[in-house]
């Protein structure tokens, strides 16, 4: 397969993701906004792609613990999209944690724009419980993320596998094959 033909099914890939997400073509809203809600898409449907392990849930119709740690990012846009929604039979509860230690039962977390300390020691709290990461910070993957992602102009994702594989979840071939980066065996590897 030539170049030009990866890197258009890359961006045939990341379109069909990005749609499945949730996330608007040709939105109507400001940058911030639009950060906003894609990222809020992204989280609800890493539910739906990434694989967790049995027990990280209390029973079979436990809900999905989506939990935000970070300096007020995102507004209503995250209530709402995950309102009324359900991921492989289980609702999804939204919760905006003020410490690192309230993170205990989550499934998934986002870590946005807090201190550098604050990031980490909500990092250190999860590490090896089956909790998806995900933060939008250049050094994220490094501290010991599990996703870094990035909505602007462009969508980035960038997966530390060594990360997800120390938690037990499962990251699926079509989330690597959008990625831009994947940290496997401690080494970063560039893909686009």
């Amino acid at each position: 397969m030539t170049m030009a033909a990866r890197i258009v099914g890359r961006a045939a890939t990341l379109a069909a993701l990005a749609c499945a997400f949730g996330v608007p073509a040709g939105a109507q809203s400001t940058l911030v906004e639009r950060q906003s809600k894609v990222e809020a898409a992204f989280l609800r449907n890493f539910a739906r792609y990434v694989s967790w392990p049995a027990q990280a849930f209390t029973d079979e119709s436990g809900p999905w613990n989506v939990c935000v740690i970070d300096d007020n990012h995102f507004d209503a846009s995250l209530e709402q999209t995950f309102q009324g929604r359900l991921e492989q039979g289980r609702p999804f509860a939204v919760r905006r944690a003020v410490s690192p230690e309230a993170l205990s039962s989550c499934h998934i977390v986002f870590v946005g724009g807090v201190s550098p300390a604050l990031r980490r020691a909500a990092l250190t709290q999860v590490r090896g419980r089956p909790v998806l990461t995900v933060g939008n910070t250049p050094d994220f993957l490094a501290e010991g993320g599990v996703v870094r992602l990035l909505a602007g102009e462009r969508i980035e994702m960038s997966i530390n596998l060594d990360q997800a594989r120390r938690a037990s979840l499962g990251i699926p071939a079509k989330l690597l094959e959008v990625s831009n980066e994947v940290l496997e065996n401690g080494s970063l590897r560039r893909l686009r």
